[in-house]
């Protein structure tokens, strides 16, 4: 494998590790059974073939849920693509959206009224977008993909917010799961004809349970949220390096 093949990082997990998938509720607990392991691989989607690849499986799960997307695969140079495959599938995807002049959020279509307040207070704002798991996929492929948006954002651009349109059903997941507040209120997003409501989270709170809770998988002692299937800061600096190399 050479060099430009390389991924960000891979990582292996129990195949039943498959319960509380981005709040569409629990596998059957006949199937959670710990088999095998699969390994899994994060990459950038930074090639047209890789982001349609990616865009299929926003497709699939948003078309599942009954939502309207655009399946567009533009590529810009304030977002970054990640990807998560298994044995050749792309099986988790996420779009991260830095916030600049020139094109703003995607949350700005709904939200800019409340968006412009932090970033009157100096808030530099960032967006997770385009967000897809295939079903029954491990839990630690959501936590993956998160915490590398996270090194991308704030350990090398210096972002300090996520905001994040989500639909209502979806608020107390990502509350519990990944500590968002609210803040924007309930509005319609246009993009995908559903409502959404705005949530924003401190990412000096992410860094802070990350330090507290990484690695420790289930070692965790009870603590509910994902940061234990996040990895070990240990883990970071490679990381980081990779995705400043724009590693695959």
């Amino acid at each position: 494998m050479s060099f430009e093949d390389d991924p960000i990082i891979s990582f292996d997990s129990p195949v039943g590790l498959s319960d509380l998938v981005v709040g569409e509720g629990k596998i059957d607990p006949a199937m959670e059974h710990e088999i095998d392991l699969q390994r899994f691989h994060i990459r950038m989607a930074n090639s047209r073939g890789r982001r349609e690849a990616a865009s299929l499986l926003i497709r699939k799960m948003y078309g599942w849920r009954g939502y309207a997307v655009d399946p567009g695969i533009a590529h810009a140079l304030n977002k970054i693509t990640l990807f998560a495959e298994t044995a050749g599938d792309t099986v988790g995807t996420m779009t991260l959206c830095l916030d600049n002049e020139e094109t703003g959020l995607p949350a700005d279509d709904n939200f800019r009224d409340k968006l412009d307040v932090l970033r009157a207070q100096g808030r530099r704002l960032c967006e997770p977008s385009r967000l897809a798991i295939d079903k029954g996929v491990s839990k630690r492929v959501f936590a993956a993909l998160i915490h590398i948006s996270y090194i991308y954002a704030h350990n090398i651009h210096r972002f300090t917010d996520y905001v994040i349109e989500v639909n209502p059903r979806h608020v107390v997941f990502y509350k519990r799961m990944l500590g968002f507040k609210d803040f924007g209120g309930e509005r319609e997003c246009t993009r995908v004809g559903a409502p959404a409501v705005l949530l924003r989270l401190d990412l000096a709170y992410m860094g802070e349970q990350i330090r507290k809770y990484g690695g420790l998988m289930e070692q965790h002692g009870g603590e509910r949220s994902f940061y234990p299937f996040f990895f070990p800061t240990w883990d970071e600096p490679g990381i980081t390096e990779r995705l400043r190399q724009g590693r695959n």
